[in-house]
């Protein structure tokens, strides 16, 4: 998936009118930890707490520019993508009705309820949620917004772009960044924005072991459906994956790779304790890969995104809890 370069411009006039770009610092502790220099992007510092709101602002943007006459959108989300939407929904003065899954995370549920959207609880995983939106949409002819989308992607990698040209101006490139893959938004707008920067950067896709479908997708050579148990990475909890999405991931990663729940608990536990920010299982899950990797890449320049910080406050309570 690639952008002109007046198309990235555009996407940043649309993020830098809500946000300011968000910061990305070198933090010493956790490069002692790694081995290397690990230079960390720090998307839980956005309006939403997390990077989504980029791609939400994007695309609502460009629906509202070209289809003025919808005034009321439906998605399905864990959190993040609802958030964004309801962000971007609010701020042009459109309705948005967003379903989740029972069990969602009741702070992830609370913030989208603030910013105004319809929260349905609507099935036991994200594809019920998202079957649901489909048939609310039809039904009620609302405006159904996708969980991966040109617009989303193109918001999206703003982020990136931001980081690559920042690490550009102080002289160093991250031999290799980490990036989680949810449904896939995250890691095409990495690839965009690598191309887009004109950087040889090599990305590596993180999927959780609790939800491996894009990881035995990508080995696979096309589509395959995985279940999905992960407990604390519910921003990767895919089941099925977006076809678009897997051809992106399938030309531009150099890999994607597998953590555990409990890999994730440990670099949670790690960007709280080495750097004092707060991270989601998702949000951490970059730095997880990158601890487990370590041998590979010590003495290099790792990249990782902090991708969210939208965790329960019990759930991350167990987590600082149960350190080993």
């Amino acid at each position: 998936m690639k952008f002109t370069r007046d198309e990235i411009a555009a996407a940043q006039h649309t993020v830098y009118a809500a946000m300011p770009p968000t910061p990305q610092y070198a933090w010493p502790l956790l490069g002692q930890r790694l081995g290397a220099t690990l230079w960390a992007k720090h998307e839980n510092h956005t309006p939403v707490g997390a990077f989504k709101i980029r791609g939400g602002l994007c695309y609502i943007e460009s629906l509202v520019r070209e289809q003025p006459a919808v005034r009321h959108v439906v998605s399905a989300t864990r959190g993040k993508h609802g958030q964004s939407i309801g962000f971007a929904a609010r701020r042009h003065g459109l309705d948005a009705t967003i379903v989740v899954p029972h069990g969602n995370s009741v702070e992830k549920n609370a913030a989208m309820r603030a910013l105004g959207v319809t929260l349905i609880e609507h099935g036991d995983d994200f594809q019920a949620a998202s079957d649901h939106a489909a048939v609310l949409a039809a039904r009620d002819r609302l405006h159904r917004v996708p969980s991966f989308a040109r617009d989303l992607v193109r918001g999206v990698a703003t982020y990136w772009v931001e980081f690559f040209e920042a690490l550009q101006r102080a002289g160093t490139l991250p031999d290799v960044v980490f990036v989680p893959i949810g449904l896939g938004s995250g890691f095409a707008g990495a690839a965009a924005a690598r191309a887009h920067c004109g950087v040889s950067t090599r990305l590596v896709g993180v999927v959780s072991a609790h939800a491996t479908a894009y990881r035995d997708s990508f080995v696979a050579g096309h589509a395959v459906d995985a279940p999905v148990t992960t407990v604390l990475a519910d921003g990767m909890a895919c089941r099925t994956p977006v076809p678009e999405a897997l051809d992106v991931i399938r030309r531009e990663a150099d890999d994607v790779i597998t953590v555990t729940d409990d890999e994730v608990a440990d670099a949670m536990r790690a960007l709280f304790t080495d750097t004092h920010n707060v991270a989601e299982g998702a949000g951490a899950a970059a730095l997880a890969a990158a601890l487990q990797q370590r041998g590979r890449w010590k003495g290099q320049t790792v990249g990782i995104t902090v991708s969210g910080g939208n965790v329960d406050a019990p759930l991350f309570a167990g987590v600082l809890a149960n350190a080993g």
